[in-house]
């Protein structure tokens, strides 16, 4: 355990003080009084850059990556330094010395921290850029770190709305953050590395007050602002109409004070706020307006497809709105026709495009190509709009820098739920700040250790004897039906024989009859292409013994980021006291892949041959015969399924992914891929319905 104790890894030098500082702004002939703690950001970052178990990880030039599309070389973006804006500004440093970017990630909100919303804290979250986004975006050592509490602006009944209250509160917000931009900004020690703020992450109510524009008609500065901003301070006349109509407010902006940094680029869209809490939540609540006036049977039909009360609730979870938007068009599918509801009908169009929007702008890697796909689908959706008679909805999108989960606030406000426990277990309700930022240097204290323990407990558990056995197990059976090296099952069942399996299935389930001879079949057709020359034909007998599985892991490399994913499948017939048999993607031959719903998954011991690993599933191959007018209008991919006695059997490695798929109450045997599942199933059906 001696790396706990190394010079490096010794907690109490790596857990940093808050300090309190006194903020005085004058109000209407009266000095203001708020207090601001705050924690050394540019001590954390020394921390951070000595730290031998991040220093690995650290990336200080900026790059520019491609990747082959099968056609040629674009571009791709997903990490900060594969922007250009790292490029921009590493252009613009020093070049005779090796000058490199240290690029932060500032996040602010407030928070409540009582259940009933009386006391509320304003944490500020720093991330580092120059980390790998795993790490920045975790919660172990590298992540983010809370390094104080803004002061909040009690409200005055008497003064609320005025323009002079509004501004005081802006003020206040930016001499307050001077503490903390003190900390990088005026060290006078000569280093070599150049702090940046690059990447603002807020809701619209923070980025406005960073920002300092009024808001909706707000405008990014040009240097005519910003010579406005000059003038004003000499005299306010010159300059007050310029400001308004530019939407500025009459503040200096304490963010110009970083070198190389513009507050204005360092904003982006907030996905969380402004899509799955700001338009879909605009759009579900004129989705429930229109069932409303459809009637009980329509809210009714809506809700019995997956929802359990949704109609009449309100959400304020991003999360759960999120989930909502991916299921409610395949709800709504069949009830807001466009004979019945000429407004549901354009309003489902509407949705289309949105989630089109929202997938395309959450992927964790963008190309030229998603760049521009999302600047096309962006026309639709404005199309849609102008075509709909639902008011209020936003057209002026602002397009993302780069991917979401470099300026998401997804991560940020994960860490106010520390905040909000401290102050409900932890604290007497007096002091607040100073008593729940102490619980928080704890918990950061113990992360470290923890984070040193896990790094010293995986050098000393080496993975290698592992992995030498694994390849030892494919030498040994080089059998590609059975050494299946993306394949796990799992939830292994009692040896049974055929007859007794078949004996359980139910009598109308015509999947599992004559069994026997479709498996002997499949073998004797498919074992002479996995290399076995046969010298006899397969006759099973009904009382050859399988043995059931109930559970499989499928991992696949993601066509995003190319990283490993895992997709978790069952074929339980009493999951939770349910039935559940999911769905995957399958190689059904070389140069075709179908989708199949599992119905039975087993392993199975062949005499002078070999073990291997087989699933009886039931293909969706069949034409739907569905207008493709309504595919093409919501952007949908549907498939039929085969009669259950057309069930076929695949070596288990031939999946490929898992999938869910949406049953349509009106036409028998038909689904609907549910493509906005993840980004990878989104991008892999917009090459698929090519095949």
């Amino acid at each position: 355990m001696m790396l706990i104790f190394d010079k490096h890894c010794i907690v109490s030098t790596q857990v940093m003080m808050f300090t309190k500082h006194d903020i005085t702004v004058p109000y209407k002939r009266q000095e203001c009084v708020y207090q601001v703690h705050a924690l050394p950001i540019w001590e954390w970052v020394l921390d951070l850059l000595e730290n031998p178990l991040l220093t690995p990880h650290f990336t200080w030039n900026a790059q520019r990556v491609f990747k082959h599309n099968g056609m040629g070389f674009e571009r791709f973006y997903d990490e900060p330094w594969t922007a250009n804006q790292w490029w921009d500004v590493q252009s613009n440093l020093l070049q005779d010395i090796c000058a490199v970017p240290l690029c932060l990630i500032v996040y602010v909100d407030k928070t409540r921290l009582s259940s009933h919303g009386t006391v509320k804290g304003y944490p500020v979250v720093v991330r580092c850029a120059n980390l790998l986004v795993q790490i920045r975006n975790g919660e172990g050592i590298g992540g983010g770190c809370v390094v104080g509490l803004l002061p909040i602006v009690s409200k005055d009944t008497n003064e609320e709305g005025k323009t002079g209250f509004t501004n005081l509160k802006h003020v206040i917000w930016h001499k307050s953050f001077v503490v903390f931009l003190e900390l990088v900004c005026f060290d006078q020690i000569l280093r070599w590395l150049f702090p940046i703020l690059l990447i603002l992450s807020a809701d619209y109510e923070e980025q406005c007050m960073m920002s300092l524009i009024c808001g909706h008609h707000g405008k990014c500065p040009c240097p005519d602002v910003i010579a406005a901003l000059d003038v004003y301070e000499k005299s306010k006349t010159c300059s007050e109409e310029l400001l308004k109509a530019l939407g500025l407010r009459p503040i200096k902006n304490v963010l110009w004070i970083v070198a190389h940094s513009d507050p204005h680029d360092a904003i982006s869209l907030d996905r969380l706020h402004a899509l799955h809490l700001g338009i879909w939540k605009h759009l579900f609540n004129e989705l429930k307006k229109i069932l409303k006036y459809l009637g009980h049977e329509a809210e009714s039909s809506f809700e019995e497809g997956h929802f359990n009360i949704v109609i009449h609730m309100s959400f304020s979870d991003g999360n759960k709105m999120q989930d909502l938007s991916k299921q409610s068009l395949y709800l709504a599918l069949t009830i807001l026709k466009q004979s019945d509801s000429p407004e549901g009908h354009w309003l489902l169009c509407l949705i289309s495009s949105y989630l089109q929007l929202d997938s395309y702008i959450g992927l964790n890697v963008h190309t030229t190509s998603t760049l521009d796909t999302i600047k096309a689908e962006l026309l639709n959706y404005m199309q849609c709009t102008a075509e709909s008679s639902i008011e209020d909805l936003r057209l002026d999108w602002d397009f993302p820098k780069g991917t979401v989960h470099n300026y998401s606030t997804c991560p940020n406000e994960k860490l106010h739920g520390p905040l909000k426990e401290a102050y409900k277990c932890q604290s007497n309700g007096k002091d607040v700040a100073q008593q729940i930022l102490h619980v928080n240097q704890n918990r950061f204290a113990v992360g470290l250790l923890r984070g040193c323990v896990d790094a010293f407990n995986k050098q000393r558990n080496s993975e290698d004897e592992e992995i030498d056995d694994v390849d030892a197990t494919y030498e040994d059976n080089p059998n590609p039906a059975a050494a299946q090296g993306h394949i796990q099952l799992g939830s292994p069942q009692q040896l049974k024989s055929i007859q007794d399996i078949k004996n359980t299935c139910s009598p109308t389930d015509r999947a599992s009859q004559d069994f026997c001879r479709k498996f002997s079949t499949f073998l004797n057709a498919s074992l002479p292409g996995y290399g076995y020359a046969l010298r006899r034909w397969i006759m099973l007998p009904t009382n050859f013994q399988i043995c059931k599985y109930h559970y499989l892991k499928v991992h696949y490399e993601s066509t995003i980021n190319w990283k490993q994913v895992t997709d978790y499948l069952w074929c339980n017939p009493s999951f939770h006291g349910h039935p559940r048999y999911n769905c995957a993607l399958i190689q059904l031959t070389l140069e075709q892949s179908v989708f199949a719903k599992l119905i039975l998954m087993f392993k199975c011991h062949l005499p002078d041959i070999g073990s291997f690993d087989f699933a009886l599933v039931q293909p969706y191959t069949v034409g739907t015969g569905f207008s493709q007018r309504t595919n093409h209008n919501f952007k949908l991919t549907r498939v039929k399924a085969a009669p259950r006695a057309n069930s076929i059997f695949i070596p288990l490695a031939s999946f490929i992914r898992g999938a869910v798929l949406y049953p349509d109450p009106v036409h028998q045997g038909e689904f609907t891929v549910v493509d906005h599942i993840d980004s990878d199933m989104f991008l892999c059906m917009k090459t698929w319905a090519c095949q």
